[in-house]
């Protein structure tokens, strides 16, 4: 009997035990559930939150509870309720975030934006524009809501006893504020130079703004609290009022945020976001936080609209007229390449390069005028030498292909006494050749200008005249060719800067071969400097070589002052030839092999 009582004693002991246990670990799971807080530094990524209506999270991380539509509302809760102790209990609560609300026009927005603490995230009956999202008609006011909201408006709506269009107030179950104040922040905590003054906030500007919510039970009072994001927590609230949340919030109850629009298109955004329960909130990280979005107001957006086409339009004119001046430039510039040219194209110069070279062929780049073109001066831009430009049309000019032939092998001419030929270019129905630039221009401006440039000398005139003879000998005997100028006159004769007489202007020139009796050919030029007696209607070949100049009164006159100079210069001192075996070697011909192996010697040879 004793062992079966205390048998019953222990079994009795052990569900003591175990109820007791039982009990302490509801409690601890109890105190653990109760445990409330977090900080959002964006909101990125973030799966904790309930968002319906307009409400989302955009692809930078900011939480947009409207998205600048008219007559919209978005919600987000957190989804883990808050656990609230009994109400003979005490606790407490602190929240700070930052908000911003970007209108389109910079005097007005619409509507509001709200912290929430409701039983339910679920808030799909509510209505948006002035009821912020959170009620209706019907509902507005009821103390079956158990809903208490910190509303930041924009609108001042009479219905509901708002104090002004720019205002903080405390909802409880309804639209209208048990307190508010305008919004703004007392400047005594923000710096030291801080003197207790109330700072107005307009909150439409789109600037980020801070606020703090703060409730203890211990003297019942909810404190509210703004200022500039970046800038310390001004120590005076903005409002501090009497709320009992015993009363007018479940146990259970969500946190969050709600906001509308009415008819002005405005976005409201999130920050950031921390919340501590019995706690003080953690700060926020202002070097997380995310950048809002640049807007522009209304009056920006009417302007954009109107000038925006406009200046498309003269964007595209732009355009337009830019593609016009590059393909008129094209086509400017564009130049004849046949396919028997590819031979020759080393020696073909861009018309571009000439045309820089000239200043595009201004009369003040002009050197002269003669019957088959003029001639200018040019720079060429890629070497900085000094050239001569002859511009010739070829319009009506047959066999192009044999006459460009002839000037590219003139062109291998290489003798002290011939301006050398450089290359050509062919532009539409115009031929341009390109020479050594002769600084002391053509003979003729000495024997015929209007004024004369300054009157030659013997000795001169018999220098210019031999290195004439020199340069025809090279062309009807030296070369490998036999070279038939046909335009043999004073302006064909150019001096170079040491006075050297130099022939020029091969345009008209024919080429044969040696050993070939030469097709008889015409004078194509002017009456110049040619054989003597000889005229237009004469016919003229390679024998043809006895020269005079038309200004020089008798060539017995010519001989004797001739003679003096080459007393004076002899062959040794000259480093050429006399003027006796000048006269004797032209009018020698074929048979003056001395002189031209002394020519083929050097001394006037390139």
């Amino acid at each position: 009997m004793h062992i079966l009582l205390v048998g019953r004693n222990t079994s009795s002991t052990r569900t003591l035990f175990f109820f007791f246990f039982f009990f302490l670990l509801l409690f601890l799971l109890m105190k653990v559930s109760c445990d409330y807080g977090f900080i959002l530094n964006g909101f990125n990524g973030l799966k904790n939150l309930s968002l319906d209506g307009a409400s989302s999270i955009t692809l930078t991380g900011l939480l947009q509870l409207t998205d600048a539509t008219s007559n919209t509302m978005g919600h987000a809760f957190h989804r883990t309720p808050l656990c609230l102790p009994p109400p003979s209990k005490p606790f407490s609560f602190s929240t700070t975030f930052v908000f911003a609300i970007v209108s389109q026009n910079s005097d007005i927005s619409g509507h509001d934006i709200a912290f929430v603490m409701s039983p339910t995230g679920n808030l799909s009956t509510a209505i948006s524009s002035q009821f912020l999202g959170l009620f209706n008609r019907e509902n507005n006011g009821n103390s079956s809501n158990h809903i208490i909201a910190v509303e930041i408006d924009t609108i001042m709506n009479s219905e509901f006893r708002d104090i002004d269009y720019n205002h903080v107030g405390v909802n409880v179950n309804g639209l209208v504020s048990v307190d508010s104040h305008t919004a703004g922040y007392y400047d005594d905590g923000g710096s030291d130079d801080g003197d207790g003054s109330f700072k107005n906030m307009t909150r439409t500007s789109g600037q980020a703004i801070q606020m703090w919510v703060e409730f203890s039970s211990e003297d019942s009072k909810v404190n509210i609290t703004l200022a500039l994001i970046g800038t310390p927590k001004p120590s005076r609230p903005l409002l501090s009022t009497a709320i009992n949340f015993s009363r007018e919030i479940f146990e259970k109850t969500y946190v969050g945020f709600s906001s509308a629009t009415g008819p002005w298109l405005t976005s409201h955004y999130i920050l950031g976001w921390s919340f501590m329960m019995d706690g003080q909130a953690e700060p926020l990280d202002y070097a997380k936080l995310l950048q809002l979005p640049r807007f522009g107001t209304k009056r920006d957006l009417r302007a954009l609209v109107t000038w925006l086409p406009l200046v498309l339009c003269a964007l595209l004119l732009l355009v337009v007229v830019a593609i016009a001046l590059i393909e008129r430039r094209r086509v400017k510039f564009a130049e004849i390449l046949e396919d028997w040219e590819l031979e020759y194209e080393p020696h073909r110069f861009a018309y571009k390069e000439l045309f820089r070279a000239t200043m595009g062929f201004k009369d003040k780049m002009l050197l002269g005028r003669g019957g088959f073109g003029r001639v200018y001066r040019g720079v060429l831009p890629s070497s900085n030498a000094e050239v001569a430009v002859k511009r010739v049309s070829h319009e009506s000019r047959p066999g192009m292909k044999e006459f460009v032939a002839e000037i590219v092998s003139i062109g291998r001419l290489c003798h002290r006494n011939i301006v050398q030929l450089l290359g050509y270019c062919r532009m539409k129905e115009e031929l341009f050749l390109v020479y050594d630039f002769m600084s002391n221009s053509s003979l003729d401006k000495f024997l015929h200008g209007h004024p004369p440039k300054a009157s030659l000398d013997w000795a001169q005139r018999f220098q210019i005249i031999k290195g004439v003879a020199s340069g025809l000998l090279y062309l009807h005997q030296d070369w490998e060719k036999i070279v038939i100028h046909r335009d043999i006159k004073a302006s064909n004769v150019l001096l170079d800067h040491e006075m050297n007489g130099r022939l020029g202007d091969f345009g008209v020139a024919r080429l044969y071969d040696h050993g070939n009796d030469p097709q008889t050919t015409y004078i194509v030029g002017h009456d110049g400097l040619h054989r003597a007696g000889a005229g237009q209607d004469r016919e003229v070949n390679h024998r043809d070589r006895r020269v005079r100049f038309r200004s020089v009164p008798s060539r017995s006159r010519l001989r004797k002052e001739a003679g003096r100079a080459g007393a004076q210069r002899t062959p040794a001192a000259s480093g050429g030839l006399g003027a006796g075996e000048v006269e004797r070697g032209v009018a020698a011909g074929s048979k003056g092999p001395e002189i031209a192996r002394r020519r083929r010697r050097g001394a006037f040879g390139c």
